[in-house]
């Protein structure tokens, strides 16, 4: 594992068993299938993808909310797929998490001064003086006072509620969260706050970030590499910055095409994907985004793509590339 690699997930894999009854097979749903990725540290790593492509499914995998089905998670060189509990509770200190909804991931019997000291009781961090004083610092630092410290969530906005959640994450100073979708429930006016304090915690505190978002503009505003997930799998890797410019797979095209035009006189060709996504019970064969690719050929339902290389480590799982390196190939030779 490389110094500055600090998460990497190798074929991490999360299947869910459905049962039909006594008399038929059990279902199997692939929500996350065989993906790996490294996450560097001090980055933002972006996964993004349609709902139901097994993003939050992955966040939630990776901190043990849910046990993999198969794969490794490596954590700072440790692998934490199968640590005891005892261990992977003691980890959790360095490894947080900031919810989708920001009301129902706080607890509403209790007070803000409630919520944020239970971390640091679990934990044992400090003693009660200074826990007290550590609640207000971070209050401080999100944008909330002292004199919220006795009110109930229910008693705030959706913004502050998610800034609630933030400093109950950040709280412990961890190495890493997980942030799924944390400014998806939140006013279009509201999300710019929650991501400019998001980055300005991680210039403070060298936070590294894995950020789960639907939303391809958020995406391009604070990531530093993106990966893009379709039915349980990777099928493209950049920066982010290049991925935008030069998208590679004809999924990630349709997504990017999506996003809203920021200038009316801008011009962009909309690319409309036809049909349904699979379900991940019945996954098709081969490629699994061949029923929906305007570019589908015969190899797309006989085989998966292996990943192609390009430049700056930008790789896509697409037959397109493969092929035209087959026939580059096959030029060379018969010249």
């Amino acid at each position: 594992m490389e110094d500055n690699v600090l998460l990497e997930v190798r074929n991490l894999k999360k299947h869910y068993e459905i049962s039909q009854g006594i008399f038929k097979k059990s279902l199997i749903v692939r929500a996350v299938d065989d993906i790996s990725f490294n996450v560097l540290k001090g980055e933002t790593f972006a996964l993004v993808g349609e709902s139901g492509c097994g993003k939050s499914t992955t966040g939630k995998t990776i901190l043990r909310l849910t046990d993999p089905t198969d794969g490794q998670v490596v954590f700072d060189g440790d692998d934490i797929a199968n640590l005891p509990y005892n261990e992977m509770r003691s980890l959790r200190k360095r490894m947080q998490m900031i919810f989708q909804d920001p009301y129902a991931s706080l607890n509403p019997k209790k007070t803000v001064q409630q919520i944020l000291m239970e971390p640091l009781r679990v934990h044992k961090q400090f003693d009660a003086k200074d826990r007290h004083q550590k609640i207000l610092n971070i209050l401080d630092i999100v944008g909330l006072s002292e004199e919220h410290l006795e009110r109930y969530p229910h008693e705030f906005s959706g913004g502050q509620r998610q800034r609630i959640g933030i400093a109950k994450a950040v709280i412990l100073q961890p190495d890493f969260i997980v942030a799924d979708e944390p400014v998806s429930a939140l006013d279009v006016s509201v999300q710019s706050q929650v991501i400019n304090l998001m980055l300005d915690l991680q210039k403070e505190f060298g936070l590294t970030y894995l950020f789960i978002s639907h939303d391809l503009s958020v995406i391009e505003h604070m990531t530093d590499r993106v990966a893009v997930m379709y039915l349980g799998e990777i099928v493209e890797v950049a920066e982010t910055e290049e991925l935008f410019a030069n998208p590679k797979h004809p999924y990630t095209q349709a997504l990017i095409s999506a996003v809203p035009i920021s200038h009316p006189a801008e011009e962009r060709e909309r690319i409309i994907l036809e049909g349904d996504v699979p379900s991940p019970v019945n996954p098709p064969p081969g490629c699994s985004f061949h029923t929906r690719c305007p570019f589908a050929m015969e190899v797309c339902r006989e085989s998966a793509p292996q990943p192609t290389t390009f430049a700056d480590g930008h790789t896509a799982n697409c037959h397109l590339y493969t092929k035209k390196e087959e026939e580059t190939k096959h030029v060379i030779i018969n010249s």
